[in-house]
This record gives C-alpha cells, sequence and structure tokens, in this order.
C-alpha cells in the first residue's frame, strides 16, 4: 500500500469567544490553577523507555524543590476537578508520581500519573496547549462515538483524561498474530465501523499509533474495541483519504484481515449499521451538536486550499453539489452529517462505495 502523507505540520488554532461559550455552557471550562507553560520550567529530564528497553520518545521532567511543590499541589487540583467536585479532602491520599512530557507530535503533551497512597492505584491524564481543532474532534468524539471523554479548558490550556487501551501499533505486533479466526473477524468488524465512523465525522490521521485496541471479557470470549486517542487531525487535511483509516501504511495488516475475515455483504452491513447509529447519536445530542456546528462555522481550523480540496473530494465521493458550496470545514461537515441524516433509511447495500 502506497504510504498516505500528511501535508505539512498542523498549526494549533486560538479557541474563539463562540467556542469558549460553548464549552463554558456544557461544563468544560474551569479554572484550574496550572497552565501549560508553567509545567515547561522543568529544570531536567531523564528519557523514559518501556519494559523492553526501548525509548519511548517520552522525558520524565525534574523541577526545583520550590517549584515541585506549587506544581504537585496544583496537579491535584486538577486531578479533583477532572474526576470529582474539586473536594481538597483527598489531597492527603494522592501522590504526584511522575510528569512526563512528549518531544514529538504537534500538542507536546505533559502526562501526569496521580498514585493513590492508600491502595497504589494509579491513573493518568494530560495537560497540553488548547487546540481549537482538538476540542472539536474531542466534543465529536464525545458525541458520535459510543464512547464520553472528559475535558477540561483554562484560556489556553487544555487538560485531558487518559484513555485506556493497547496502542494499536503494539497490538498489530505483538498480539494480533496470536488471536484466534474468531477474534481476528470480530477486530475487522470493528475496523470498518472505526473506518466509516472517522469517515463521516473528518477525523483525519488515524494511524496504528493513534488509536488503541481496548479488549473486554464477555463470558467465554474477549471482545475488542478502538477507540481514537488523538484528535489533532479534526477536518483539518484536504486530502479526503486522511480521514479514511484503511488508507494509511501503518494500518495494512487490519486492511488485509478485512479482505480474508468478511465478505464485501457483510462489510457494506457494517457500514450500514455505523451510518444508523451514528443517525441515532446525531439525534440524541441534536441541540449539542447543533450549536457545536455553528461554533465551527464561524471559526477558522483549517487552510482555503484544504477546505477547496475537501469539498471538491467529498462532492466526487457523493456526487452531491451542496458540498461545492462549503466555505469552511464547519460548513463541510455540517452537510457532511447532514447528508448522513438524509440517506441513512434509504442506503442500498449494493450501491456504497469503498
Amino acid at each position: 500500500m502506497e504510504d498516505l502523507k500528511i501535508s505539512k505540520r498542523k498549526p494549533s488554532y486560538p479557541i474563539s469567544a463562540k467556542l469558549n461559550k460553548y464549552l463554558s455552557e456544557y461544563n468544560r471550562i474551569t479554572k484550574t490553577p496550572i497552565f501549560y507553560d508553567d509545567l515547561l520550567r522543568f529544570q531536567g529530564a531523564i528519557e523514559v523507555y518501556d519494559k523492553d528497553d526501548n525509548d519511548t520518545l517520552w522525558i520524565r521532567v525534574y523541577y526545583s524543590e520550590f517549584d515541585r511543590e506549587e506544581i504537585d499541589l496544583a496537579l491535584k487540583k486538577v486531578y479533583a476537578y477532572l474526576h470529582s467536585d474539586g473536594n481538597e479532602s483527598i489531597f492527603p491520599f494522592l501522590s504526584v508520581d511522575a510528569i512526563d512530557y512528549c518531544t514529538f507530535g504537534n500538542s507536546k503533551p505533559f502526562r501526569i500519573k496521580i498514585r493513590n497512597i492508600m491502595n497504589d492505584n494509579y491513573t493518568y491524564f494530560y495537560v497540553k496547549t488548547a487546540d481549537a481543532s482538538r476540542i472539536y474532534g474531542l466534543e465529536l468524539e464525545h458525541m458520535l462515538s459510543p464512547y464520553n471523554l472528559n475535558f477540561l479548558v483554562n484560556n489556553t490550556t487544555l487538560i485531558e483524561e487518559h484513555i485506556v487501551g493497547i496502542p494499536g501499533d503494539v497490538f498489530i505486533k505483538d498480539m494480533l498474530p496470536n488471536c484466534t479466526k474468531r477474534e481476528k473477524s470480530q477486530i475487522a468488524k470493528e475496523f470498518v465501523k472505526f473506518n466509516e465512523r472517522c469517515m463521516i465525522r473528518l477525523l483525519g490521521d488515524m494511524r496504528s499509533y493513534n488509536y488503541v485496541i481496548v479488549p473486554t471479557h464477555d463470558f467465554d470470549n474477549v471482545v475488542y474495541r478502538i477507540r481514537a486517542i488523538d484528535f489533532d487531525q479534526q477536518s483539518y487535511e484536504g486530502k479526503f483519504n486522511i480521514y479514511r483509516p484503511q488508507f494509511f501504511k501503518e494500518n495494512t495488516k487490519m486492511v488485509e484481515m478485512v479482505s480474508e475475515s468478511i465478505q464485501k455483504l457483510s462489510i457494506d452491513q457494517y457500514k450500514i449499521e455505523e451510518r444508523s447509529i451514528l443517525v441515532k447519536r446525531l439525534k440524541s445530542f441534536n441541540d449539542r451538536i447543533n450549536a457545536l456546528l455553528k461554533c465551527m462555522m464561524k471559526d477558522v481550523i483549517s487552510t482555503d486550499e484544504n477546505v477547496d480540496l475537501l469539498k471538491e473530494k467529498i462532492f466526487e465521493y457523493t456526487y452531491d453539489s451542496k458540498f461545492k458550496k462549503c466555505k469552511n470545514m464547519g460548513e463541510i461537515l455540517e452537510e457532511a452529517l447532514a447528508y448522513l441524516v438524509h440517506n441513512y433509511e434509504n442506503v442500498n447495500p449494493l450501491n456504497l462505495r469503498r
């Protein structure tokens, strides 16, 4: 498979006043006591390796004694806001075990490890620069996927909860070869649905390391689900195939497994199922989706060149002339969702295009 290239590094887009108002209305705004830039004051760092001594490209950062005391308290408050009601009575039971900094990617996040010292249970959350594209992606994932997302915004800082799962690239390399035929068929079905969901809601760059596989034990078998974990490329690129995970070289093994495990009629059936459930979610979140799209249609989250290219490519895919009239990414997404609602009940499986 020819590798699909991202055109260039995506810039970070500021949060508009309209989007900020939307986030406030839906309880996404918080007055966290720490900002992304505060965590950049580290004075030293060491590389973080995995259990096989491979460089993870994360570094563990250290602060002066004075800064560390202040930062630890602030991060405990962030944890309380994110996972509870902000009650400080839990602070004596919390420990900030590690602060890691990611040296690659668009968002360059900090990963915070919080441990409960009473039982050694721990969890992670991330501190990032707030980017409007990513926030639109998080909100759309919250409403249009099977999964809820918890995040908070304070000015230019974004706090995200950790999404648990096995990184897709690790799963494909180490675990997929050992899966049974039945498990591979079930994973293939999930990949078809995941591919369809990303395409419809314009979530791009779903290479294998940008999603996780979540195994769940159910009676006498294991059920696998696929969850996106990176939302930087929401409605930015102009190439339509960027929004279709099947076209990335890193997903070749998954695509081959779909071809080997599922007949075309079943693939078409799963696409219809995913489109149908997306419409149901759209109707469930109707007012909130409309409010978000209104923000998006007034916002700038891509270039004019990307907008022009994408609307032409989607027109070639759907033959719907309404896409050619779109002026920005928000309008393209609104039209894509309207197209879905209008057509999902009358889809003929034999006419679905791959």
